[in-house]
């Protein structure tokens, strides 16, 4: 067997979408609500359900999509109309997906916190196996600023994502788009992440 290697045009994209999330005052808002419901948050776990802080050490918070509509939720739901206003021009962006994929539905879903010396150091994807092959896309929206680690590195890419208060990513789930997060070196950082796949 011999390698072949393909040329490549100047046009090598990533496909990973990027947008400041309007309004920015939302994501204090969203770290208050985490912060706020205690009750609810357990011990992050990596893809496979299970509890292992060599690979990710986080506070998570779940919310399922009947939450989305409770009077407590506004601040999550205000949050969902935004994200949804980036997959509109996500489509845009890459057209295909939109003859495909019209719309979306977006299922349980997290708010993250990861303290100094936290992270999710492992290399994953977000479609990964049998019970993940629904989704096709991934998206995160950071909740504060982190100048001391903390950053989402996509290898394949080479490229490292810095977080900054409402910045948001929208990419595709599958392993093409494999990445981790760094350790946070200091203070916190906190995400609100979840995925968008077929209407069932």
């Amino acid at each position: 067997m011999r390698r072949l290697v393909i040329e490549q045009t100047e046009m090598f994209p990533h496909f990973i979408g990027s947008w400041d999330i309007e309004p920015v005052t939302m994501c204090e808002d969203l770290v208050e609500f985490f912060e706020d419901n205690s009750a609810y948050h357990r011990i992050g776990q990596a893809g496979d359900g299970a509890q292992n802080d060599g690979v990710k050490k986080s506070t998570d918070m779940t919310i399922r999509p009947s939450d989305v509509s409770l009077s407590s939720h506004v601040t999550v739901r205000t949050y969902i109309d935004s994200l949804f206003a980036c997959y509109k021009d996500y489509l845009t962006i890459w057209p295909f997906l939109g003859q495909t994929l019209p719309e979306v539905e977006i299922g349980s879903f997290n708010i993250q916190r990861y303290h100094t010396g936290e992270h999710f150091q492992r290399v994953h994807a977000e479609r990964h196996s049998i019970y993940t092959l629904h989704r096709v896309l991934a998206w995160m929206t950071y909740l504060n600023d982190v100048e001391d680690g903390g950053a989402t590195f996509f290898p394949h890419y080479d490229l490292k994502i810095k977080p900054e208060r409402g910045k948001t990513l929208i990419w595709p789930a599958d392993w093409t788009h494999a990445h981790c997060g760094e350790v946070v070196g200091s203070g916190s950082k906190y995400v609100i992440t979840g995925w968008m796949h077929f209407p069932t």
